[in-house]
């Protein structure tokens, strides 16, 4: 135990005095909360800005449909003149423009309304919610004008009535969390990749004390090898402690990101996922001759596998095939224990999440103990 203690405070020391690993342990995480945060900003709420052409003035109908466009949640309408519409969309002023056709308020008094013009050149993404409400909207009055059967002195009084109709409502004003949870997720995504990359690069010092023969000057005193990869291990796990606590810390505190999921469910999460990481980089420095070779190994596994597991954007935006392949990397069962998380699951619905982790974790340990334990080959470090 002495020697292991002593191989702990030589590593950490080591480790302190390479500006790379305080890098990757500290500020990178921190840069990936703020470009998470830059990419967000602004996702939440928004108002659809409306422009309203009414080539049939005078008529009641049409101007009281205009006022319902005017107070529906989110939009913001500005009567304007159909000569302008086409300059303010392209400007970005509008997002879409309502024209309103004459004998559009005839049609419905008719039963028969016609359509109105929508133009916009951001698609469904601003079109649909504005058809969405007029459309129902279009269909209660021309029903009426249905029953009237065109009768402008039958269509009136029911009119009226229809619009004086008072309901008993209560609402609720719920906040809009999607935006907080996506920040959340993306830092997540961009910590894990750090941990990762700090984890093999703590875990290459064995292969870098083996080429500058540290290590076998070492193993000719009273200290094993199984001692020395031991210690790696403890620092490693410790490291990354730290590495989660100030992610977490800096996350909620200065940037007042709202994870929706307790702090100590989060790091403990994370502390889980920090043995999968140790276990991948002993695996990656089990297979790996030389520093160069290392470093090499870890491009190719960690950057492919977090980008199909969907660490640095939504997994959604891949085809359904691809995404299956996410099911068999343990970054994707991390985040996806994340997204449970906040949707409401209880820490009890996601102990398979857990399990599928540790199932990694342990599978990788053992990997690297039988790649360590048949690798006696040290003429590349002699």
């Amino acid at each position: 135990m002495k020697d292991v203690l002593w191989l702990i405070r030589k590593t950490i020391l080591t480790s302190s005095k390479d500006y790379k690993n305080l890098l990757l342990v500290i500020a990178l995480p921190i840069v990936g909360i703020l470009l998470s945060t830059l990419i967000y900003k602004g996702s939440g709420e928004t108002s659809v800005h409306l422009g309203i052409v009414n080539d049939d003035t005078g008529q009641k109908v049409t101007q009281d449909t205009i006022d319902f466009l005017a107070r529906l949640d989110h939009a913001e309408t500005s009567v304007i003149r159909e000569s302008e519409a086409d300059d303010l969309i392209l400007s970005g002023e509008l997002d879409a423009v309502l024209i309103f056709p004459e004998g559009f308020a005839q049609n419905i008094i008719g039963g028969t309304p016609g359509p109105v013009r929508i133009e916009s050149i951001k698609g469904a993404q601003v079109t649909g919610y504005i058809k969405s409400y007029l459309n129902a909207y279009i269909q209660n009055i021309s029903s009426i004008g249905k029953i009237a059967q065109g009768d402008i002195g039958a269509f009136n009084p029911i009119y009226s009535s229809y619009q004086s109709s008072r309901f008993q409502l209560s609402a609720v004003t719920l906040t809009d969390q999607s935006a907080n949870h996506d920040m959340t997720n993306r830092a997540i995504g961009y910590l894990i990749v750090f941990m990762l990359f700090s984890a093999v690069n703590l875990s290459a010092m064995t292969i870098r004390d083996k080429e500058n023969r540290t290590y076998f000057r070492l193993l000719t005193a009273p200290i094993s090898a199984r001692s020395y990869v031991l210690s790696n291990v403890i620092v490693n796990l410790f490291l990354m402690m730290i590495q989660i606590a100030a992610t977490l810390f800096v996350m909620t505190r200065f940037f007042h990101i709202e994870p929706g999921i307790p702090m100590w469910q989060m790091f403990l999460i994370l502390s889980l996922f920090a043995l999968v990481a140790v276990s991948l980089s002993l695996v990656i420095v089990a297979f790996s001759d030389s520093t160069m070779m290392a470093n090499g190994i870890q491009t190719m596994v960690i950057i492919p596998t977090s980008l199909l597991a969907g660490c640095l954007f939504p997994i959604s935006v891949m085809p359904e095939a691809i995404q299956r392949i996410a099911d068999f990397l343990p970054q994707h069962w991390l985040l996806n224990t994340f997204v449970k998380l906040q949707q409401g699951s209880g820490f009890d619905q996601v102990i398979l999440h857990l399990a599928v982790l540790l199932a990694f974790a342990m599978t990788l340990a053992l990997v690297a103990v039988y790649k360590f334990g048949r690798n006696q080959d040290t003429q590349n470090y002699i």
